[in-house]
């Protein structure tokens, strides 16, 4: 006759069931509900389980911005050795501190334990974007990808783009556990970056394919950002929809304010800062409040917002000459790390000085005062003279002023950088540098771009017929304009004509 085995089924059952507890509080976090997962976990009191529930508490705790809560539990487990976990929570830990490079390693001695993981790997990546090494970045976002689109063909990736018709995917535990959104989030946060709209959006549409009420709120924010040269209503909608969730990404507020000040709605700004004024200090860095006073006081009082604005320059400046010093000795003394980090620092800070300038010289802009707008840029030449954006603005003001020949030392650089792709170029960067080429008696020069863009617009236009461009156009629209302006009305209307041709493809509301 069979035995039954002797066993503690008793203590079986009471483990199956504290699993179901761990796993019911993880769920909560997930969720995002901290209070309800914190009780959850703190009512975990079995023997065996202490490493695992203190582990789940440092991370409610992190999530709860609560980092010395979570650091002092993390330091009870300090002492164990090859502990990849602690090692990625130590390293959520230094990221939240603004340590990547720390936070970095980290993750990678994780990952040299684990192996492949894709939202570790997606860890290192956001490292590495905050660390200004693009390239790194992508490469770990590319493996993401990669991996996604072999192992998880159901997903989708890509398709939407393609234009092939595909049915939202929903938010199972595949595409969670894949790190494919968050991976094409950051890529498209990238290309942003780079200033690369187009691609930055390409990235959003490869992701895996949701519903709109599907999509988690750092895809929603993205896609609004991504969509606000092409439809700013909607990108505010989706913002201003954000700002109503209990949750939210910490960049929304800033991205809203930035956008209303960008766009002129003053007024919408003032009251977003009043409504929002107990998240403010939160979500908003002391540069980020200042910019935006300034800017808003402007449309009151201008001398009282280029004297914030100086104001705020003058301490970037020092911050840039302190960083510039710094870079020096480091490399003087051979220490590459500490002169990786200053010269982040350096970047960081001047992000945040060309925003400054530009707010400066557009309240003399607005005044028809060119004159006074080109010698506070000028005035930063030591710093921004690389920078794209500022030499573009440079050269509007050296154009405003007829300083033709000076305007094209400026815009011919940005042009030729993207000749390759020359529909890329703002069609009024393209007039106005055909216009320079004219009255300093270049008009082969001026020929030849127009060439140029014919020649593109006629190439996209077999590859995307709906497409509508208008850069030629405008530019003859601008050529015709300034003839005209000159006494020669024959050539000039004539010219503004043709710019019009095909009539049912050229005049609209872009041209109009």
């Amino acid at each position: 006759m069979s035995k039954i085995a002797d066993g503690n089924y008793t203590s079986v059952i009471y483990t199956l069931e504290t699993d179901y507890k761990l796993q019911h509080a993880q769920s909560l976090y997930s969720a995002g509900r901290y209070e309800d997962a914190l009780r959850a976990a703190n009512g975990i009191t079995t023997s065996g389980y202490e490493n695992k529930v203190q582990k789940l508490i440092a991370a409610i705790r992190y999530g709860m911005e609560d980092i010395a809560g979570a650091r002092s539990l993390l330091e009870i487990n300090s002492g164990l050795n090859d502990d990849p976990d602690t090692d990625i929570n130590y390293g959520c830990l230094l990221y939240k501190e603004s340590r990547y490079e720390e936070a970095l390693q980290k993750f990678l001695n994780a990952q040299t334990m684990l192996g492949y993981r894709p939202h570790l790997s997606y860890s290192v990546a956001l490292c590495y974007y905050k660390l200004k090494d693009f390239t790194s970045s992508l490469k770990h976002i590319g493996d993401i990808i990669d991996r996604g689109i072999r192992e998880h063909p159901e997903l989708g990736i890509g398709m939407t783009t393609e234009g092939i018709e595909v049915r939202s995917v929903g938010n199972t535990l595949t595409l969670h556990e894949s790190a494919l959104v968050e991976a094409f989030n950051l890529k498209a946060a990238i290309q942003f970056e780079k200033n690369d709209i187009d691609s930055a959006r390409e990235a959003m549409t490869d992701m895996p394919p949701r519903w709109e009420e599907e999509l988690d709120s750092v895809t929603l924010h993205n896609q609004a950002l991504c969509s606000m040269d092409m439809s700013p209503t909607q990108g505010f909608h989706k913002l201003q929809f954000l700002m109503q969730q209990s949750t939210y990404p910490q960049e929304t507020l800033q991205n809203l304010l930035i956008l209303y000040c960008k766009h002129g709605y003053h007024d919408l700004a003032s009251d977003v800062i009043s409504t929002y004024s107990p998240v403010k200090d939160k979500y908003l860095s002391n540069y980020i409040r200042e910019f935006v006073d300034a800017v808003i006081a402007q449309q009151s009082s201008p001398d009282e917002a280029y004297r914030k604005l100086d104001n705020m320059a003058t301490k970037l400046v020092d911050s840039l000459r302190k960083a510039t010093r710094s870079v020096q000795e480091s490399r003087e003394a051979r220490d590459d790390k500490r002169a990786k980090s200053a010269l982040l620092d350096y970047e960081n800070t001047l992000e945040k000085f060309i925003p400054v300038t530009m707010a400066q010289a557009k309240i003399y802009w607005d005044l028809e005062n060119y004159a006074q707008a080109e010698t506070i840029f000028y005035k930063s030449v030591e710093f921004c003279n690389e920078n794209d954006t500022w030499r573009l603005h440079v050269a509007h003001v050296l154009f405003m002023q007829e300083k033709f020949k000076e305007a094209i030392a400026f815009y011919e650089p940005i042009v030729k950088k993207n000749y390759n792709n020359i529909l890329s170029v703002s069609a009024i960067v393209l007039a106005n540098l055909c216009v320079s080429h004219i009255m300093t008696a270049q008009n082969e020069e001026a020929e030849e771009l127009m060439r140029k863009i014919e020649k593109e617009e006629e190439r996209l236009y077999y590859q995307e017929p709906e497409k509508k461009v208008f850069h030629l156009c405008i530019v003859n629209l601008v050529i015709g304009t300034l003839y005209c302006s000159k006494g020669n009305y024959e050539f000039g209307i004539s010219r503004v004509i043709k710019s019009l041709e095909p009539y049912n493809k050229k005049l609209g509301m872009d041209t109009w």
